[in-house]
């Protein structure tokens, strides 16, 4: 057991769309994460997502409206929801989501990443 401080964390990290997973909990990970640009749409068929925005302000394009999630702020995505995040400038992100969640849900793309692979820090 032992505290972990989200900005030293994140100080780690010098790319994007590459999650780090900074715990786990009850099947859970807490992924710290930086993007910049867009990512593609897609879904989870079986998990939840939700996204903690640290610094920045993330969109969440759902294609029939766009929600923005600024710094202190989270959102939820139910499963099975069709979504797109978007972050025009560097954004934090701090996800809590199930370990074995693809980041790219029902597409397989050169953004696909393992989840066995993940990086702790």
């Amino acid at each position: 057991m032992e505290k972990v401080n989200i900005y030293e964390k994140l100080d780690l990290i010098n790319d994007y769309w590459n999650p780090r997973v900074a715990a786990e909990l009850n099947g859970q990970q807490v992924r710290l994460v930086k993007i910049i640009g867009d990512f593609a749409f897609h879904k989870h068929d079986n998990e939840d997502e939700m996204f903690f925005v640290v610094k920045g302000m993330l969109k969440l394009d759902f294609k029939e409206k766009v929600e923005e999630v600024n710094a202190g702020e989270f959102f939820v995505v139910p499963k099975g929801v069709v979504h797109r995040p978007i972050a025009e400038q560097e954004v934090h992100l701090m996800m809590f989501t199930a370990a074995e969640n693809v980041n790219t849900g029902d597409i397989k793309n050169d953004m696909t990443l393992n989840t066995d692979n993940l990086e702790r820090i």
